[in-house]
């Protein structure tokens, strides 16, 4: 095992150790009981029982009425507007006809909403996007609160939607749990193809017909966006975190063999069971090696930044305490294996024909970069996802993938990697810390220093590109109030095209911002989830129009080049809505998860951490700011973090 990444995982442990072993008392005497009592509907009484299967097929309902078969819950983000959830519509007929099969019996537990981030871009909606993840683990804990089931079956797919169903899984740890992918669409029009229509919209060489001809031709069918974003980054977690069955991310929707794949998860949601030989709960299958070993992959494929909250929420729900600077230390031992769009022109179909997930993980193996000895849910140990599923005379089976990768342009070796650090750096200075995703960013532009012109709307700087006033300039464009607590911290993925276009006239330009960049962005240099957020007294709130700037994604830094006695004269410009302001789309209903909302670096949730149930544990190892405090509006004072 590289020492390195043993040394962060023995730090994790260390740090979490309290908390961990709280989580895991906890989850441990509820799969003691579940293995006593049989089946858990046996032990809900007769009127509670009744209510459970009255609505059930008459082919389930001796099952259901009976204690000898495990139940199976399904949780399901399916809605038939969004690509990537529309292929779910089949699944439940499909699973309860695997589980039936396999001596169990499934049902429909619940749904949670599934919302996208690529509709919803630039628009107010985009300001619910974070806060869903945390309304989806709240959804995902109502769906099973039932205490009807023994495993579950989570089909989820995209942005929040998988953080959210895990979260709010691990908070029923004692159950084993299945991811079930639904893969993504075929390839269609290439990336840099969309990339550059949008870049000529933008500068309105292209109109809105040729605009939404390219995109209908990149978005197609069903299945997920073909580009590595945060959805795509997912997928790829939930295989090296052992909660996919193997080889199962990246297969096409509505193929023989995507079918093959869904029945087999509801085959063995029923054998991992506390009822069976092989009990494997999700609560113990998560731990340090493991999320370790998501942390290791996301930096080696160059994966969504989206990933540095989520992760950090993800872990906490298992009770481990996952930081920013366990980020940065693996970051720099980890290579960058891919290169696949916005990192590079290949998509993810591309990735799989190159040797996918069976590739990357073997080598990420063979190089004691990842943790060997977990639990999966296909057995013990991640060997098993060096194999790739197929069908042979119609029978399911894995073999082992030997050789290495078949395109070394989009997938390469740790011995010879395209760089030798990872794809996500941490930043920090006199302005806070952020995150920089530097895989998709060209060497040259790694590196900005230049005047800071500020916005406290996305909308302002796409008017002042509009109007000519960014032309012929160096800049760091700083958009503030655009974090957890401010706005529900969007995604600025709008943003990407007008800067990229002026990148591409040879200007030096960056972003610097409290709020989140789409998984699908990184040409343009940034430093993002800037920490304190200006609505927290961040020193983000300080900067004036013509401050000099300076990121350095390579090295690590971000500075304000101003002396700190000018700095300490200055109070803050600006303000984040207030809650009379913050109304429409519904974002009035979220008042509440505003004031809430944890700093970025403790992942941006409204949760604490499980098994460290005490306010003295504080921010980041307990629970987030209190209701009410995490706002300048409550009075605090600048450049404090209420605590």
């Amino acid at each position: 095992m590289n020492h390195v990444i043993q040394e962060i995982t023995d730090r994790i442990a260390e740090r979490s150790a309290a908390s961990r072993t709280a989580y895991l008392e906890r989850i441990r005497r509820e799969g003691e009981a579940a293995r006593a009592k049989g089946p858990a509907r046996a032990h809900l009484g007769c009127a509670n029982l009744a209510h459970g299967f009255a609505g059930a097929p008459a082919e389930d309902k001796p099952a259901l009425r009976g204690s000898a078969k495990p139940g199976v819950a399904i949780v399901t983000s399916y809605n038939d507007m969004l690509s990537a959830h529309q292929p779910y519509e089949t699944y439940p007929p499909e699973l309860k006809q695997a589980v039936r099969k396999a001596g169990g019996v499934a049902q429909v537990a619940g749904g949670v909403p599934a919302m996208c981030d690529g509709i919803t871009q630039g628009r107010a909606g985009m300001e619910l996007s974070l806060y869903s993840r945390d309304v989806i683990a709240m959804s995902t804990a109502i769906a099973l609160s039932h205490d009807m089931f023994d495993s579950t079956l989570l089909l989820g797919v995209c942005d929040k939607i998988v953080p959210g169903l895990f979260i709010g899984a691990l908070h029923f740890g004692h159950l084993p749990a299945i991811f079930v992918p639904a893969g993504p669409m075929a390839s269609g029009l290439p990336n840099k193809v969309k990339a550059r229509t949008r870049q000529l919209f933008a500068e309105g060489k292209v109109g809105r017909e040729e605009l939404l001809d390219a995109e209908a031709k990149s978005y197609h069918s069903p299945g997920t966006c073909t580009f590595y974003g945060t959805a795509n980054s997912n997928q790829a977690l939930m295989e090296v975190m052992g909660l996919h069955l193997p080889g199962s991310t990246f297969v096409n929707p509505h193929t023989e063999l995507r079918h093959a794949l869904t029945r087999a998860a509801g085959r063995r949601a029923v054998e991992i069971t506390a009822h069976g030989a092989e009990y494997t709960p999700i609560g113990e299958l998560v731990d340090e090696k493991s999320i370790v070993n998501a942390c290791v992959a996301l930096l080696a494929t160059g994966g969504s930044t989206n990933h540095t909250l989520h992760l950090v929420a993800m872990a906490a729900a298992a009770g481990i305490v996952l930081t920013w600077d366990d980020l940065a230390c693996l970051s720099e031992v980890v290579p960058s294996l891919t290169k696949i769009y916005p990192n590079g022109q290949a998509d993810v179909n591309h990735f799989r024909d190159a040797g996918g997930m069976q590739v990357l993980i073997g080598d990420l193996l063979d190089e004691g970069l990842l943790h060997g000895d977990v639990m999966t849910v296909a057995g013990p140990g991640l060997d098993r996802y060096r194999e790739a599923p197929e069908l042979v005379d119609g029978e399911l089976v894995w073999a082992p993938v030997t050789g290495g990768s078949k395109d070394l342009d989009v997938l390469r070796p740790a011995a010879d990697p395209f760089s030798a650090d990872g794809g996500i750096h941490m930043v920090e200075g006199n302005l806070g810390r952020a995150v920089s995703k530097v895989s998709a960013v060209k060497p040259e532009h790694l590196v900005i220093e230049a005047p800071a012109k500020v916005f406290h709307d996305q909308l302002d700087l796409l008017k002042a590109f509009e109007a000519g006033e960014l032309d012929g300039q160096d800049f760091v464009a700083v958009i503030r109030y655009q974090g957890p607590s401010a706005n529900g911290m969007p995604e600025l993925h709008k943003l990407t095209s007008p800067l990229a276009v002026l990148l591409d006239r040879g200007q030096r330009v960056a972003i610097v911002t409290d709020g989140r960049m789409s998984g699908a962005s990184g040409k343009v240099p940034a430093a993002i989830h800037l920490s304190p957020e200006a609505a927290d007294g961040g020193p983000i709130a300080l900067v004036r129009d013509g401050d000099v700037i300076r990121l350095d994604s390579a090295a690590g830094t971000l500075e304000l080049l101003v002396p700190a006695e000018e700095l300490a004269r200055r109070t803050p410009e600006g303000r984040p809505l207030s809650d009379a302001q913050w109304v429409g789309t519904g974002r009035e209903l979220f008042a509440a998860f505003r004031r809430m909302a944890g700093h970025a670096e403790q992942g941006a949730g409204i949760f604490g951490v499980s098994g460290a149930e005490s306010p003295h544990h504080g921010p980041g190892l307990g629970f987030p700011a209190e209701a009410g405090s995490s706002h300048l509006e409550t009075g605090a004072p600048v450049g404090a973090l209420v605590r």
